[in-house]
């Protein structure tokens, strides 16, 4: 099998996944957003910038690097604050709105499904840069996206669970 059906593969795993993600944050109240309901735990918000983060990274910038354009799609502060690593802030006034993170979400995702249908096997065949978690070469970076999203999937299902809402499956 090329390598550029795999690619579309992969590229179906990441909308399939988002398409579940936002079914889980379907229902949910803006105050639900920072809500950590014990404590360590994170939030809906972190949850779901992390993932804007996270698929920018996977999907765009370990493809091709850092483009001008891309602080169209989120800023530095937004991608350092939703970072693996980082901190939940439950102050609402310390995230950005849960429509702004929503919006990154949309972009960034909308940009990388774009990208991705134009990389080329030359391309994915590549090694991937470190660090790396899991994967060796720019396609394995892919399909981590989608197994990533699906990772924080069960922790926003989780917290939905914790916050009082009914399971979605």
């Amino acid at each position: 099998m090329s390598t550029t059906v795999y690619r579309d593969l992969a590229r179906q795993q990441i909308a399939a996944a988002r398409d579940y993600t936002l079914s889980l944050l379907a229902g949910l109240d803006d105050t639900d957003w920072f809500r950590q309901p014990a404590e360590g735990v994170s939030h809906i918000a972190w949850q779901v910038g992390h993932l804007a983060m996270a698929e920018y990274g996977l999907c765009l910038f370990r493809m091709r690097g850092r483009t001008p354009s891309d602080l169209d799609l989120m800023s530095g502060t937004f991608r350092k604050q939703y970072s693996r690593g980082s901190t939940p802030v439950a102050d609402p006034d310390g995230n950005p709105a849960p429509q702004e993170i929503r919006a990154v979400l949309e972009r960034v995702h909308r940009q990388a499904l774009q990208e991705m249908a134009e990389y080329s096997e030359r391309l994915l065949d590549e090694a991937g840069e470190d660090p790396r978690a899991v994967f060796d070469t720019k396609l394995g970076a892919l399909f981590f996206c989608a197994h990533h999203e699906m990772l924080h999937a069960g922790q926003i299902g989780l917290l939905r669970r914790l916050l009082g809402k009914s399971p979605i499956r």
